[in-house]
């Protein structure tokens, strides 16, 4: 039986780009597959009386110099976005959309977004940024944007979101390796010593 990590994240989550950006190794160590599980954080919030960090100032500082640390010990670039919280309803959809109707440009759209978030700073609140991200990319902006209105693409996301409410998850990113869950970038050790222990 194949091993798996299940990968339930959201763009907006700088931790979420974090654990990306290491995740496909573990998983390749490991002989594991990386099952992507797009949620929307908001969603995960409103149900579960969470909220980010940044809602506490000293807090919302800490987590992030803290995150800073651990994107210089993995070696990948990390900004801050002055547009944060951004809202990433669409993008989110976007990322269910692409699984399901162009699986083959997924991590593409995925590392795109991730990428303009948290690395270049830019506003992906603004309709015409997201629309350069994707051209970039060679995705069709229109394309995409009408991908996200599509109901079974709406539906699978909230499912997906309710999904992993229901699994115990309160916050992003969060890894399953079976039945265990694990919180937060900074646990990815636990999720390689999880899929050896296996």
């Amino acid at each position: 039986m194949t091993k798996e990590v299940e990968f339930y994240f959201d763009v907006g989550s700088p931790a979420s780009y974090l654990a990306a950006t290491q995740l496909p190794k573990i998983c390749q160590e490991a002989g594991a597959t990386l099952v992507y599980r797009p949620m929307l954080l908001g969603g995960v919030f409103q149900a579960t009386g969470n909220s980010s960090p940044n809602e506490i100032a000293a807090k919302g500082r800490y987590v992030f110099e803290d995150l800073a640390r651990h994107a210089k010990r993995y070696g990948v670039p990390l900004r801050m976005n002055p547009y944060f919280p951004i809202n990433t309803l669409l993008l989110m959809r976007g990322a269910t959309a692409m699984q399901l109707r162009k699986p083959e440009r997924f991590l593409d759209y995925l590392d795109a977004v991730f990428t303009a978030i948290w690395v270049d700073a830019r506003d992906m609140n603004d309709a015409g940024m997201v629309a350069a991200v994707l051209q970039r990319i060679g995705l069709d902006p229109a394309g995409v944007m009408a991908a996200v209105t599509d109901p079974e693409v709406k539906a699978t996301l909230k499912s997906t979101t309710d999904q992993a409410v229901a699994r115990g998850v309160f916050g992003a990113p969060t890894m399953f390796v079976g039945a265990r869950m694990f919180f937060g970038q900074d646990r990815l050790e636990f999720v390689r010593e999880a899929l050896v222990a296996d």
